[in-house]
């Protein structure tokens, strides 16, 4: 598989500043006496990051010229969403981490209390932004969209994904309890992003189809990688701690299969995710591109 184009990297840069600003524009900042909480809400969205789900969704509207604000609006509440995730997933109850993206994790910069706060509102405020009228001017679209992410974040999605990891940490999974608790944690945001621009198109169902099967075989091979960084890498390259995974004992992709045939399968899962992308004839060149990118990525 071919190494990341320019092109593509020019893109996701563009991409990232792009939906930063709309961030930016949209968060709140005051000097009432709850500004500690809009701080900490900027803090944990504006430190930067690939801002890879953002990127899915945002090439996906392209495919069906979708206008771009509206595209913009929907990435950014696909972003808090995740940025939330983050913010409590490094809480000393969850992973215990003091480094995201280089700096000092939230609750680190503020305090605990604050950080969850900080996560919840970052939650919430993402369906503001998505049943704002400015979003779509279809209010089906709208509700559509909610209804996506709501499902990708919640019980059956991101946060149960999350159960099963701490969970995992006292017992001794297998290969499918893996696959499944990765779908669940990381996978059904990635494929949310492609379906929340696919839903600011209207797309058909066969092609929302498509674009999910996708995103799974993608965030499969995403959180691949992960485990595979995890076991590899520094924090200097990441940007967060590693080998937390092995301290706690927890199998992974990486403990059960080996380094090598676990980068083999992140590999084929990549070549997989763009063959569903056939029926767009061309059109996605983007989403083909990314797939390259998570496999060579190494942060």
């Amino acid at each position: 598989m071919p190494s990341v184009s320019p092109s593509l990297s020019a893109a996701m840069a563009q991409a990232a500043t792009a939906v930063t600003e709309t961030m930016e524009c949209i968060l709140p900042k005051s000097d009432f006496a709850e500004q500690k909480l809009f701080d900490a809400m900027r803090y944990s969205v504006l430190a930067g990051g690939k801002r890879l789900r953002p990127f899915l969704l945002l090439s996906t509207a392209q495919i069906y010229g979708v206008d771009e604000d509206c595209a913009l609006r929907a990435a950014a509440a696909l972003e808090c969403v995740h940025c939330y995730s983050l913010v409590h997933d490094d809480l000393p109850a969850m992973d215990d981490s003091e480094l995201r993206r280089g700096q000092p994790t939230t609750h680190i910069r503020f305090d605990e209390a604050t950080a969850i706060l900080a996560g919840d509102a970052l939650l919430t405020i993402a369906f503001e932004i998505l049943s704002d009228p400015r979003t779509h001017e279809d209010p089906k679209i709208r509700c559509a969209l909610v209804a996506s992410l709501a499902r990708a974040s919640g019980a059956n999605g991101m946060v149960g994904g999350q159960m099963l990891d701490l969970i995992a940490e006292d017992t001794n999974f297998d290969i499918g309890a893996i696959t499944r608790l990765q779908r669940m944690k990381t996978g059904e945001l990635i494929a949310c992003a492609t379906e929340m621009g696919g839903l600011l198109g209207k797309a058909s169902p066969q092609h929302l189809n498509a674009l999910r099967a996708y995103a799974h075989d993608l965030g499969l091979a995403f959180q691949i990688i992960d485990d595979l960084l995890d076991a590899e890498g520094t924090a200097e390259e990441t940007g967060k701690p590693v080998g937390r995974d092995e301290e706690a004992g927890k199998a992974t992709f990486v403990t059960i299969l080996g380094h090598d045939r676990a980068r083999q399968q992140a590999k084929l899962l990549c070549e997989q995710a763009t063959q569903h992308l056939s029926l767009f004839d061309g059109r996605a060149k983007n989403l083909e591109e990314v797939a390259r990118f998570v496999v060579d990525r190494k942060a």
